[in-house]
């Protein structure tokens, strides 16, 4: 039996604005088994002093590709799969270092990374994940370039990060194999996308029939389908049909935003990509065309971002960095800082997110019964939230499921 004690913990719960000092927090064998105002005494128990330092939930980034090497997701087919690997173990580990104790993966992660990180053979967060995600035939997932004549058959092409799948019965098909699989929900991709080389941003993606049919498969295993959406016309058609969360909606206006809000659905901006697009793409290699639909978006970014909070939207934390810009994951806190505050941040980066993936109770808080993913912040980030920001400079302990795994007390 493993026994650690946290004593003397200012503590952020995940959720509430009233951070308790002087708190105690037990963990047994990966679990927080109590949390005290008292001091307790536990036989055999490591004790860690906290020295009123914050103590708050492992954030959870809840977009990234972990097998994107490149900006580009042809770039990254080419580079094969042991170059993508290596890719992944390294972002994997930067994600930990910045204090992110579960990533969701929503486009290629499959259940090989997932085993390798639990055997201990990637430095890695709790790694959740959607499997491939599903494309039409020309779509953001198809990474044919103009002037690639093969044609799809059968069940459609594979990619890296994506299948192709078209009509009710491939996507039902393609939904269940990835079930099979170990993908924790299904992504499918309802709208021309920024990276893509054939589809226009506005393109709506996926007919009615064809989401119905991934959220029915979705339901029966008792998860979620979440859809990557830019435009609004995308958006609406996916909350009507059932999908769960919206990934992006960078061109939210006010009345979908209210739409969304009434349908107690759940947007998951990525706000950072879209900066660091701006700032490197021509330089890491982005085509002019591409560029122009990154700067399509990017104009309305944060416009979008206070419309949903004017709605009271349920808004989750992602940041979808490409290739090298998983360098920049912590950015996405001081962008969000000039739309929300920072409670309303660290809410997203913990329990809102975890509500979103229906996982609250386990990740995202602090209470009896959760996992004890937690980090240990020197300072107050619900005074300032660029604490979050300087890539786990300012944690001074990282925990994952019991495991010290970074700071001076591990």
């Amino acid at each position: 039996m493993s026994l650690i004690l946290l004593e003397n913990a200012r503590v952020f719960d995940g959720w509430s604005p009233d951070c308790a000092e002087g708190q105690h927090v037990l963990v047994e064998d990966g679990i927080i088994r109590e949390l005290s105002e008292k001091p307790m005494t536990v036989a055999h128990a490591r004790v860690i002093d906290i020295a009123g330092q914050t103590l708050m939930p492992g954030l959870i980034d809840a977009h990234i590709h972990a097998y994107s090497c490149h900006i580009l997701d042809w770039d990254s087919e080419s580079h094969g799969a042991a170059y993508r690997t290596a890719h992944a173990a390294r972002m994997l580990a930067h994600a930990l270092d910045c204090g992110f104790t579960s990533v969701r993966d929503v486009g290629g992660g499959d259940h090989s990374l997932a085993r390798a990180i639990t055997d201990g053979l990637i430095r890695g967060p709790r790694f959740f994940y959607a499997g491939k995600h599903l494309s039409i035939t020309g779509g953001h997932g198809d990474i044919r370039q103009l002037d690639d004549a093969s044609s799809c058959c059968g069940c459609g092409l594979i990619s890296a990060l994506a299948r192709i799948a078209d009509g009710v019965d491939q996507v039902t098909q393609a939904a269940r194999d990835e079930l099979r699989q170990g993908a924790h929900c299904i992504k499918i991709l309802a709208s021309g996308g920024v990276v893509s080389a054939t589809d226009p941003i506005w393109m709506n993606q996926y007919s009615e029939p064809e989401i119905r049919a991934v959220v029915r498969e979705t339901a029966e295993r008792r998860t979620y389908t979440t859809a990557h959406c830019h435009p609004t016309s995308a958006m609406r058609r996916c909350i009507d049909c059932g999908v769960r969360s919206i990934e992006h909606g960078t061109l939210m206006d006010a009345d979908t935003a209210r739409y969304i809000a009434g349908k107690r659905a759940y947007v998951i901006p990525t706000i950072v990509v879209l900066f660091e697009l701006m700032e490197r793409g021509a330089e890491l290699g982005m085509p002019a065309a591409n560029r122009a639909k990154v700067q399509e978006v990017y104009q309305h970014a944060l416009e979008g971002l206070d419309h949903m909070r004017q709605a009271g939207v349920k808004i989750g934390f992602g940041t979808d960095l490409l290739g090298p810009l998983y360098l920049r994951q912590c950015r996405e806190f001081t962008l969000r800082s000039e739309v929300f505050t920072p409670l309303e941040i660290l809410r997203q980066a913990t329990s809102l997110t975890a509500e979103m993936m229906m996982l609250d109770g386990k990740i995202g808080c602090i209470k009896e019964g959760a996992y004890a993913d937690l980090i240990v912040v020197d300072g107050d980030p619900l005074k300032d939230i660029n604490l979050l920001a300087q890539d786990g400079r300012r944690l001074s302990m990282i925990m994952r499921g019991g495991e010290i795994l970074k700071g001076s007390r591990g």
